[in-house]
Order: structure tokens, then C-alpha cells, then sequence
């Protein structure tokens, strides 16, 4: 297994479920920010039908200045995730509170949010939860942006009076992330992401050694192909097997994942996959061995990024590591396509550690606006919440496996 190096390995151990602490105090921010003298006019989407009509303005935007970490804030990704998971307005649910700021009638922001009644108080937090895997903002680079970034945050708690604001998932390099620092912020659970660079794997011996017992491994099995596909029905059923898979593994080591068990998470990515303008943001990639369908992957590209999003083998071959081998084989065949980083998102699982040498941090935050929702931040989001998921952690399997059954399992 590859060697972690020092300052990775330091990440890892300040990681820890419910860890908390505090961003430096906040900046008071003004209402309204200009470049070059031009005024930024801020508003509030909130309706499905107002979301639609944005589609063209924020793929032209996403085109500027959208990176490959925010694959989760294209429009297109966040239509669909509208279409499985946004309640009818007459159903008690999450509901759209996106804000967009404009120059001169250009769309210039995007922050992709709803808000959500938690345990009586309102919270406000990215829109896109579970399936999203990073959270942030759309912004055009100015030589005011963090000041546009206070309006706007300013604008949002004035309108939409949240009682906290959750922002789960920020990687360290998020546009956000700048801003967030002022906000006295409460960092409620840290993670790590980790990546391969081609550039990277392209230089490494040890890499070049994988790839050759890769190669040795894979002749083991038989007649072993990669299939890829996207934007089609094959697409489409290969997902669904890939979560199928994983629903099962998980309930037989014990793991509660309500996300992964929710019918809609699995019907999500069956439409993703099966749509022919999604084709270019999410692909899979199945490792088949003599023609039986041995493990597969759902990938998600923007640009030159690639991330693995769910990964499952069929329990038929687990004694031959084909997880592991079909993880291998799509990290190698994105860097020979050109993609310049491999992403295995959060958290750092020690598996991991073999497909990527490097980590970024992952945070969730929140930030308390009312006494309510500061004691709710503070008391569960920081810590009780934490506390809870180590204690299912810890139960032995067999109990873990009756509470994932009880409370994981797909609604019929």
C-alpha cells in the first residue's frame, strides 16, 4: 500500500466525527457591492418554475468560471436533483432559496440553496444534499469579490431569516471558503478528500508497479473488459446495480446510510445516467469478468476532473479484489483521456490510500443567525450529531445490521 506523507497523515488525525471549532470572528457586511462603479442587484429564487428559466444564464456562467471540484453546482446536475428530492410546494419539504446576483442584467452569482424546517427552526444549506459531494458557490472573479460575497451574505439572512445556516462539504479551496472564514463559523465534522494527479501518476514508479499487478491480477479472472457507458438505458441499469451492491454491503457490515437506502437516491442517478445531455457529467464504468458484471462504478467529470462517486462489487468476487482493480482501471483509463485529477472524495477511507497520495479538506459548517439556532448548532450539529454516528460506529455488527435494516432499508 503507498505511503501517506506527514502533513496527510496530521489531516487525518485531526479528523474526528463531531469535531468542532470556530472561525475567526465575523466582518459586518454591506448591503450592496460594485465593480467598477456598477451596482450588484441581488434576488431570491424560490420557485421551480423561476429555477428553470435560469438554465441558460447559469450554464454560461458555469462555463466561465465554473471548476472542476464544482461539478455539483452545474445546473443541470441541480435539475435533476429538483425533479427526486424538492418537495410540491404544498408538502412540507425543502424548498428552493437560491440566490442570484447580477451586473448590468448579467448574471454574475450563483449560491445554490434551500431551506429546510429542522426540529422547529428554519435552516438554510445547499441545495443538492445527499447526492452532492461538494458544496459552493458560482462567482465571476472581480477585484471586489469577497465584499460582493458579504453582500450577498448579508442579503440572504435578511430576506430569508434563517435560524442557522448548515454548509456542508466545503472543500479548503471553495470559492466560499474566503468568506466562511469571517463568519464565525462552527466546523462541526472534518473530513479529507482524496486525489490522484496525472501528473503525478504519470512520474511514479510505485504507480507504474500497480498498474502492472493490476494487469497480472486482472488475467487471473478470466476475460476481463472495462465497459463504459453514459446518457443511455445501459448507463442507467449499471448504476442501479452498482447501488444495489452497495446497499447490500452495507447492510451486511452494519452501516447505517439512510441517503444510499432512500428509493430516491437510486432513482436519481438511473435519470442522470439515462439522459443524453448529462452524458458529458456522469458516466459509468463496469469491470466484467467473462462477461458477468464483477464491479462498477458511477463517475462524475466536469472539466478536467473526474470523481468516483459510488463504487460496489459483486459479492460473487470479492475474494478477487475486483473493487479494487475496477478503481484502478478507471483512474487510468481518465488520465489517459486527458482528466488531470482522479477525485475519491470524502472521507479518506484506507482504502483510498492505494489510488491517490494527496488530500484536500472537506468541511461542514454552521453558522448560528438566531439564540435557537445557535443552541441547535452548537449542542447537536457540533457535537450531539457527532456522538451519535461514533456509537453506531461501535455497536457490534450484528446490531448494527438490525438498526440498518430497520431504518436503512428502501421504502417499498
Amino acid at each position: 500500500m503507498d505511503s501517506v506523507s506527514g502533513a496527510v497523515r496530521a489531516r487525518r488525525e485531526k479528523q474526528s466525527i463531531g469535531y468542532a471549532d470556530v472561525a475567526s470572528p465575523a466582518v459586518p457586511a454591506p448591503i450592496m457591492a460594485a465593480d467598477a462603479g456598477f451596482a450588484c442587484e441581488f434576488e431570491i429564487v424560490s420557485s421551480r418554475d423561476a429555477f428553470d428559466t435560469l438554465a441558460g444564464e447559469w450554464n454560461e456562467l458555469f462555463a466561465r468560471v465554473g471548476r472542476g471540484p464544482q461539478a455539483f453546482q452545474a445546473f443541470d446536475w441541480n435539475r435533476h436533483w429538483c425533479n427526486h428530492y424538492l418537495r410540491p410546494r404544498n408538502e412540507r419539504g425543502c424548498r428552493l432559496a437560491i440566490l442570484t446576483g447580477r451586473r448590468q442584467g448579467r448574471l454574475v452569482m450563483v449560491w445554490p440553496l434551500v431551506t429546510t424546517p429542522v426540529a422547529g427552526l428554519l435552516q438554510l444549506s445547499w441545495m443538492g444534499d445527499p447526492v452532492s459531494q461538494y458544496g459552493d458557490i458560482l462567482a465571476e472573479p472581480s477585484s471586489d469579490a469577497l465584499v460582493l460575497q458579504r453582500a450577498a451574505w448579508a442579503h440572504l439572512l435578511a430576506a430569508i431569516k434563517p435560524d442557522f445556516v448548515r454548509l456542508a462539504r466545503v472543500r479548503e479551496d471553495a470559492t466560499i471558503a474566503p468568506l466562511i472564514a469571517e463568519l464565525g463559523a462552527l466546523v462541526t465534522q472534518r473530513r479529507a478528500a482524496p486525489y490522484a494527479r496525472r501528473e503525478d501518476a504519470e512520474k511514479a514508479v510505485q504507480s507504474r508497479n500497480h498498474r502492472r499487478n493490476a494487469a497480472k491480477n486482472l488475467t487471473k479472472l478470466g476475460t476481463v473488459t472495462f465497459v463504459e457507458e453514459a446518457g443511455n438505458a445501459a448507463a442507467s441499469a449499471t448504476a442501479m446495480t452498482a447501488i444495489d451492491w452497495k446497499r447490500d454491503q452495507l447492510l451486511e457490515r452494519g452501516i447505517l446510510s439512510p441517503a444510499v437506502a432512500d428509493p430516491r437516491f437510486a432513482a436519481f442517478f438511473a435519470d442522470v445516467l439515462a439522459d443524453p445531455n448529462m452524458a458529458s457529467a456522469c458516466r459509468t464504468i463496469a469491470l466484467e469478468c467473462n462477461g458477468t458484471p464483477a464491479a462498477a462504478s458511477i463517475l462524475v467529470t466536469c472539466k478536467d476532473h473526474i470523481a468516483g462517486h459510488v463504487a460496489a462489487f459483486n459479492p460473487a468476487f470479492e475474494k478477487a479484489s475486483v473493487g479494487m482493480l475496477m478503481l484502478e482501471g478507471a483512474k487510468a483509463r481518465a488520465f489517459s483521456e486527458g482528466f488531470a485529477v482522479f477525485d475519491l472524495l470524502a472521507p479518506a477511507d484506507v482504502y483510498k490510500a492505494r489510488l491517490a497520495r494527496n488530500e484536500i479538506g472537506v468541511i461542514d459548517w454552521a453558522v448560528p443567525v438566531t439564540r435557537a439556532g445557535g443552541v441547535y448548532a452548537r449542542l447537536y450539529l457540533a457535537h450531539l450529531r457527532g456522538a451519535l454516528k461514533w456509537i453506531l460506529a461501535m455497536l457490534p455488527v450484528p446490531v448494527g445490521r438490525f438498526i440498518a435494516a430497520r431504518y436503512g432499508r428502501p421504502a417499498p
